[in-house]
């Protein structure tokens, strides 16, 4: 069986939800639940959580992942590409790994069946480089456009169409499917190879239901929220005790904030 290495990114700078890696949902801060579907699928040889914070590196260590290192300041920036931690993280090992999942913590409704699940596919076909989780399109590209100055023009060049996506049914489109945080797996090779984290040979991972729910921006916090109090959705059980939440409001702006001072009200 290849060696698997889990990926945990959990930088602290996250500018669209503030603290978002280590927001309270339930009982525990999200992070807690990528580290624990890692844990109880019993695939991962080793789960690594690449952080910038002292803090995270103490949250990923008490609900038994590893951070042996701190990410570089210059890794972690909002447009740093994911390659660039990835790499330092690989290196950075004391072994190396055949194969490495990425585990965000931004999709906690993601449970250990979904990691298996893609394992399994992934080992079924040896010969591409990657797999990545997508779901169906909703807003379908062929009707998106380019706006410049006063005028637009479709995003995908459709002149070549006798109907036009932009003018036709949505029933008459082609499928198409948006990839979600859900996970990534990927041939370790594939990083120093061609420099990406997904190469060139990609395959699909479909999520089923709020597998590929994404916390990404406020409104999606309440959202899931929501989700459990109405059986839509459910957290994964983590069997650790809940990290001191004090400590992780200690670090945010909490008083100075409305979306985080309505977060932590009920704590």
């Amino acid at each position: 069986m290849p060696s698997l290495i889990g990926l945990v990114p959990a930088r602290s700078g996250s500018k669209r939800v503030l603290g978002k890696n280590t927001l309270p949902l339930g009982r525990h801060p999200l992070i807690a639940y990528a580290i624990y579907g890692a844990r109880v699928s019993g695939l991962f040889d080793k789960i690594i959580v690449s952080t910038d914070s002292k803090l995270i590196r103490k949250i990923a260590i008490h609900y038994g992942a590893e951070a042996p290192f701190l990410r570089p300041a210059k890794f972690a920036t909002s447009t740093s590409p994911d390659i660039e931690w990835i790499k330092h993280a690989l290196s950075h090992l004391d072994e190396t790994y055949d194969a490495f999942a990425i585990l965000r913590p931004t999709s906690p409704f993601r449970k250990p069946e979904t990691i298996k699940r893609a394992w399994r596919q992934f080992l079924k076909n040896r010969k591409v480089d990657s797999i990545r989780a997508v779901e169906p399109c909703h807003e379908h590209p062929g009707k998106m456009w380019v706006v410049r100055g006063n005028t637009m023009r479709p995003l995908l060049d459709q002149s070549h169409l006798k109907v036009a996506w932009h003018a036709g049914q949505y029933q008459a489109l082609p499928k198409v499917y948006v990839q979600n945080s859900c996970l990534e797996i990927a041939w370790t090779r594939v990083v120093w190879k061609y420099n990406t984290r997904e190469g060139k040979i990609i395959a699909p991972f479909f999520t089923k239901g709020v597998e590929g729910f994404s916390i990404d921006y406020k409104h999606d916090f309440f959202l899931a929220e929501h989700m459990i109090k109405t059986g839509e959705a459910s957290l994964p059980k983590v069997d650790r005790q809940p990290f001191d939440v004090k400590l992780i409001m200690k670090s945010l702006p909490v008083n100075r904030d409305p979306f985080l001072k309505q977060v932590f009200s009920h704590l």
